[in-house]
């Protein structure tokens, strides 16, 4: 009889936890009818929990009177919430400009196009960028070169008086730069009074007349779908912060507080039967890895990690039992480690240390964050599982 140990992940309570048990055991066993599963529920004891009821959380907006406070609060959401469809897209404006557009217009003989002296404002900020803003001064060049060339920028022209295409422009100049500095993880981002003078500053240098950034297209366009959806976030922190935090507050105790968790799997492996498999999923197998690692485990033959972040932990320097580029320990058994490329919580670790650790890729067809968890109904993960078990 060979003993499996599973071991859950971040998030996962009662009754749960109970249905992936019952799932994984059903998943295993029919494959192989020689196993004893043993469930591993660290959730009630070492899970992270709001002890305070939530008394951390900070309340809405509206009732929020402190340093910082927001004096209108529908123009703020109102704001927030349209610039944050322009960094999820610098072109939000500019296409529905172009789509509210009814078709070109008719233009005398030799006369210029309305686009054209926009681009040749362009064409000049992509040399003379760092003289409005020396800081952005790259990011601005790269995204001025991309606005100049956009197919859709006479169709907005055409649809928009000349200072609101103007404005538009220098909106979505700003986004793409913010945007590329957020995709870099660079750790200066202008907060929006900066953000706001910028679009200023460039919107003047492209032939607006300055009227201050607060107006036009955005407004009109982008600013009410977003804002209903800023403020139903807003209203319902407190709800979506219980029902968030146990996934992120479980990794944080841990990685603070995590000897409790291991000293008690320790136990649990210790009054079993060999051949004993570690399987843990996410956390779970950060959990499981841990332990071998800190304490030589004889009955433990095989662990397998399933969507886990332990490579990534050990490269990062972030794992608490082992610190890269130290080496496994010899007495860490057989691993098997599986993952879907399309989970981005999962990792790899056969680079990191060759030969010791086997990576093993599964496809659930499901985007993020569902694949992180459509692991247990993939029979492709309990087939490649089994074939392994000792």
């Amino acid at each position: 009889m060979s003993t499996v140990v599973l071991v859950h992940g971040t998030g996962v309570r009662r009754p749960g936890f109970s249905a992936l048990a019952g799932r994984v055991t059903a998943g295993l066993t029919a494959l192989r009818d020689d196993l004893c599963i043993v469930p591993y529920y660290w959730g009630g004891t070492h899970g992270a929990i709001l002890a305070a009821g939530g008394a951390s959380i900070p309340p809405e907006t509206g009732g929020h009177r402190g340093i910082g406070s927001f004096p209108d609060t529908s123009a703020a959401d109102h704001d927030v919430a349209a610039w944050a469809a322009l960094y999820a897209d610098p072109d939000a404006e500019l296409v529905l400009a172009a789509a509210a557009a009814h078709g070109p217009n008719e233009r005398p003989p030799g006369s210029a196009l309305p686009e054209q002296r926009l681009q040749e404002r362009l064409t000049t900020l992509m040399a003379e960028g760092g003289d409005i803003a020396p800081e952005w001064a790259p990011a601005l060049a790269e995204a001025a070169t991309r606005l100049r060339d956009h197919p859709l920028l006479g169709s907005a022209a055409a649809f928009l008086d000349p200072d609101e295409f103007t404005v538009l422009a220098a909106r979505a100049l700003v986004a793409q730069a913010v945007t590329r500095a957020l995709d870099a993880g660079h750790p200066l981002v202008p907060d929006g009074r900066s953000r706001d003078e910028l679009v200023d500053r460039l919107a003047h240098y492209l032939g607006a007349v300055p009227r201050g950034s607060e107006r036009g297209l955005r407004t009109r366009l982008l600013g009410w779908a977003g804002t209903l959806a800023s403020r139903a976030v807003l209203r319902r922190r407190h709800s979506l912060t219980h029902a968030a935090h146990p996934a992120a507050g479980d990794v944080l105790r841990y990685l603070c507080r995590g000897e409790g968790v291991r000293a008690e799997l320790r136990t649990l492996v210790s009054g079993l039967e060999p051949p004993v498999t570690l399987i843990g999923h996410s956390l779970g197998g950060i959990i499981a890895l841990d332990t071998l690692v800190a304490t030589p485990l004889p009955q433990v033959r095989f662990l397998v990690t399933v969507g886990s972040q332990a490579p990534f932990l050990y490269e990062s320097g972030s794992l608490p039992s082992l610190t890269h580029p130290q080496p496994l320990p010899p007495h860490v058994p057989e691993w098997l480690n599986v993952y879907d490329p399309r989970d981005v919580l999962s990792y790899v670790g056969a680079r990191l240390f060759p030969g010791r650790i086997t990576d093993a890729a599964v496809d659930s067809r499901q985007p993020f964050p569902a694949a992180h968890s459509a692991y247990w109904t993939n029979p492709g993960v309990y087939r490649l599982i089994s074939e392994r078990l000792p």
